[in-house]
């Protein structure tokens, strides 16, 4: 056996596998699961104690955002599906990486995690002091990495998200339909939607953008298919994830179609008319409604803003502007272009059952 076959008999034997689904999809589905069971849920805790005085609450929020870093390592870990001493290790390494990687935090802990649990799955077990030997190689190398490259990692992506978001500032109209209907697509795709607006740290008016490209894809679906899915499915894709239709739209690419354009409209709305901003956390500019999450980092950003005192008052036109971005508009358009589909035959009873 030459040495290239035994490099892959290995690989294959420590479940390494460089691929674009691994890394890509499945490493980053999981980061973003870790970010929302951290930074969102302690964000959405937070924003519940500081408005009802329930202290308490505010401070387990705190604690929960506050190990966002390691909850994604740790998560990316599962996904590459890490031994334990491995995925113990990462703990450290998403803290690091997350710390250092600065406005670009997720991104750094989506490389250096993948590097050091594949590292650390390389030489796991491989020795008789394998618990020392596993922790040491996937610490050392997760925050060494981190010291190196997580500030300029961050510094690139937080440099990407001021050029986007500068240039929403310039073209409110073109740029709001772009980042609408891609950060739409990229919610409903088995990717992460929530993971790169934080990483781009996609906040303002692109993050408005995006919350109501998202919108459109979860409400829309979930509205349009109400005559397969009802109330289940309703509840499912309005308040869980339009991912759910992705069997669907392999099988049948246009029922995609109706929330896509729907995103194109509510985009270009939400930074021209209604000035939506999103400057709350930027991981809720590509949650949509998922749990209501879009809409409280946009509350939560308008109570900063007041505070700080950027922001005169909450008006009644804000949260018109909010309801109707957010719900009424994607339904109602998503509602009747799926008619029409219908009647045109593109799309079919059963095309969007969901199983």
């Amino acid at each position: 056996m030459d040495i290239l076959e035994k490099v892959k008999a290995f690989l294959k034997r420590k479940d390494i596998v460089f691929s674009a689904k691994r890394y890509g999809i499945d490493a980053l589905g999981a980061m973003a699961q870790g970010l929302f069971a951290s930074l969102l849920v302690g964000t959405i805790l937070s924003t519940i104690g500081q408005q009802t005085g329930l202290t308490v609450l505010d401070e387990i929020g705190t604690y929960a955002k506050s190990i966002s870093g390691s909850a994604m390592a740790v998560a990316i870990g599962w996904a590459l599906k890490c031994p334990p001493l491995v995925l113990f290790s990462l703990v450290a390494v998403g803290y690091s990486a997350n710390a250092l990687g600065g406005a670009g935090g997720p991104l750094s802990v989506l490389v250096i995690a993948i590097v050091a649990a594949e590292l650390g799955k390389a030489v796991s077990k491989e020795t008789k002091i394998d618990i020392l030997v596993t922790p040491c190689v996937t610490i050392l190398s997760g925050c060494g990495l981190s010291m190196l490259i997580a500030p300029a990692i961050g510094s690139a992506a937080s440099s990407l998200g001021i050029i986007i978001r500068w240039a929403t500032g310039q073209q409110p109209f073109w740029m709001g339909i772009v980042i609408s209907v891609l950060v739409g697509i990229a919610l409903t795709l088995p990717i992460s939607s929530a993971a790169i607006c934080m990483t781009l740290t996609l906040t303002g008016l692109a993050g408005g953008a995006a919350v109501a490209g998202c919108c459109a894809q979860m409400v829309g679906f979930a509205v349009m298919s109400w005559k397969e899915n009802k109330v289940g499915g309703l509840v499912s894709q309005g308040l869980g994830t339009s991912m759910l239709q992705m069997g669907n739209i392999l099988k049948n690419p246009r029922v995609w179609l109706p929330p896509i354009i729907a995103s194109a409209i509510t985009g270009p709305l939400a930074t021209c008319v209604f000035h939506l901003e999103m400057n709350g956390p930027a991981i809720s500019s590509g949650m949509g409604t998922c749990g209501l999450v879009g809409q409280i980092g946009v509350y939560t950003g308008w109570v900063a803003d007041v505070a700080s005192g950027a922001k005169a008052a909450i008006t009644p036109f804000d949260w018109v502007g909010l309801i109707l971005i957010s719900f009424v508009l994607p339904a109602v358009l998503c509602w009747a272009m799926g008619k029409l589909f219908r009647k045109m035959g593109w799309i079919k009873d059963g095309d969007l059952k969901l199983d």
